[in-house]
């Protein structure tokens, strides 16, 4: 019962003119784009590695991994780092935006279940669809926008 009356805070970002969110929770940080390093024979969307602080950090380009446009750099363009779990492990990996908009916060009877649209769409990576002012918000299921071979092969290029 308590979890219906639960509210939960999420990031908003956009890409591509879509507004997306990520629950804060696996946020760890935003960062202004940086100098991101080619890494060799990795998937187009992994765009390089970034340093953090002394750790590397793979960088991923939500919008390829969509099917969208490569995302460009522009003065609003940033690096959403968050955690992704991976077999009860833990990594971090940053994720280009083209614009952080704000923190929000959604019960969960805002939030609709995403919409199946054909089969050549694949949504099991969205909790489901918000609404906020108006507008719809596709919020991410972190943990589901990769697959475990491709989340292999970034933790991969970490561990090297």
């Amino acid at each position: 019962m308590a979890e219906e009356l639960q509210t939960n805070q999420y990031l908003t970002f956009t890409l591509a003119e879509e507004v997306f969110a990520v629950d804060v929770a696996r946020v760890r940080e935003i960062l202004e784009i940086t100098s991101i390093t080619k890494v060799p024979q990795v998937p187009d969307f992994m765009r390089g590695v970034i340093n953090l602080r002394g750790c590397v950090v793979p960088v991923i380009d939500l919008r390829l991994k969509f099917g969208m446009p490569e995302t460009a750099q522009t003065v609003n363009t940033c690096i959403i780092v968050v955690e992704v779990e991976m077999d009860g492990e833990n990594i971090v990996l940053g994720s280009l935006a083209d614009s952080v908009q704000e923190v929000i916060e959604m019960e969960p009877s805002q939030i609709e279940a995403a919409p199946h649209i054909g089969t050549h769409l694949k949504t099991e990576f969205l909790k489901g669809m918000g609404k906020h002012n108006e507008n719809f918000v596709m919020i991410l299921d972190i943990d589901r926008v990769f697959s475990l071979q491709e989340l292999v092969v970034v933790k991969g290029v970490v561990d090297d």
